[in-house]
């Protein structure tokens, strides 16, 4: 079961956190419900537990239906308590198009006391989507920071996938004070070109979307989508999670253009100075078919003054999600050895 807290980020942009620290270490473990009714300039603030099954292969075939717009509903949210945890905090950030609850298979995996909290990052989830954003990287650093602060989580361990572990990063190399240590999972330092951009945006308008139903969708990002190799069912039940029926039927929670402005930052830019400011023992987990290769994910474990290496065979860039029991072995000896007093 996965606990609501409501956070207040840069610009008083409405933000939804999920506390999973009483899964750690259970058999069962709870996604932060689906995230139907989060579309437009907010999503649902409703305050409370849902639970549903936690392994991505089994999501694959049956996915929660989200509630939709139109029947999605705002009880009072929760104020979360100021005063500092009371163990080790672990603020989980997920990547772009992504949601907290991606991190519920790895997330009850988590051991050793930890009080772990996973953010949904403006513009995704149950977080508010301003139409004018911004979705720059200080407006995401600034909203993690927040995170921390209101709380009570730090000094606190980063564990990032892709977009958020740039978020991450970042965050430990302007506020150290804030930062215990850091996980960085599947994201590259290096810019990405233009080229990847405009692949990426063409890539939205091949979307049939709105999609008729839910199987649609994961037919779509399973099988039939071009840059599927392979039927791949984590990929499937990963954007099935992100989908809210409307009336013409399935679209994604997020909105496509601003998925697009917020990832220009590490298209167009490297960001190998900021990385070299992280202080803290860093983490760099990599998996053997994701997007960040071995040579380059070996240079940044050079570049950081306290950095350390793992590789996660037969994963690709859902590393946490596909495979969360090899993600969990590669991660829970750094965090038990950077949390342990």
């Amino acid at each position: 079961m996965a606990r609501r807290l409501d956070v207040t980020g840069a610009d008083g942009v409405r933000l939804a956190a999920w506390d999973y620290t009483t899964l750690t270490g259970e058999d069962d473990t709870g996604r932060a419900g689906g995230v139907g009714g989060a579309g437009g300039t907010g999503g649902a603030h409703a305050v409370g537990d849902v639970r549903a099954a936690g392994d991505p292969k089994a999501a694959a075939r049956s996915v929660p239906r989200p509630p939709g717009p139109r029947t999605a509903s705002a009880p009072t949210p929760q104020t979360p308590a100021q005063a500092p945890a009371p163990t080790p905090g672990v603020l989980l950030l997920h990547g772009l198009m992504g949601h907290a609850a991606h991190w519920a298979p790895a997330a009850r995996r988590l051991t050793g006391g930890h009080r772990v909290v996973a953010l949904d990052q403006r513009g995704h989830g149950h977080s508010q989507k301003p139409p004018a954003g911004p979705f720059t990287r200080e407006a995401y650093v600034a909203d993690a920071a927040a995170a921390v602060e209101q709380l009570g989580l730090g000094p606190v361990t980063l564990v990032g996938h892709s977009m958020g572990a740039l978020t991450a990063w970042q965050l430990a190399a302007e506020r150290p004070d804030l930062v215990r240590a850091l996980v960085i999972c599947d994201m590259r330092a290096s810019a990405l070109g233009a080229a990847s951009q405009r692949a990426w945006q063409d890539w939205f308008r091949d979307w049939p979307a709105p999609f008729p139903s839910l199987d649609a969708v994961r037919r779509w990002f399973g099988e039939e989508d071009p840059w599927v190799e392979r039927p791949n069912p984590a990929r499937a039940a990963f954007f099935a999670e992100v989908m809210a029926e409307h009336p013409d039927g399935w679209r994604p929670v997020f909105d496509p253009a601003q998925m697009l402005t917020s990832r220009e930052t590490w298209v167009h830019d490297a960001h190998w100075e900021s990385l070299a400011q992280v202080r803290c023992p860093t983490l760099v987990v990599r998996g053997l078919d994701g997007e960040l290769g071995r040579a380059e994910a070996q240079e940044m474990v050079r570049v950081l003054p306290h950095g350390a290496y793992a590789e996660i065979p037969d994963a690709g860039h859902l590393l946490h999600y596909e495979h969360p029991e090899a993600w969990s072995e590669a991660v829970e000896p750094f965090l038990n050895g950077v949390l342990t007093p």
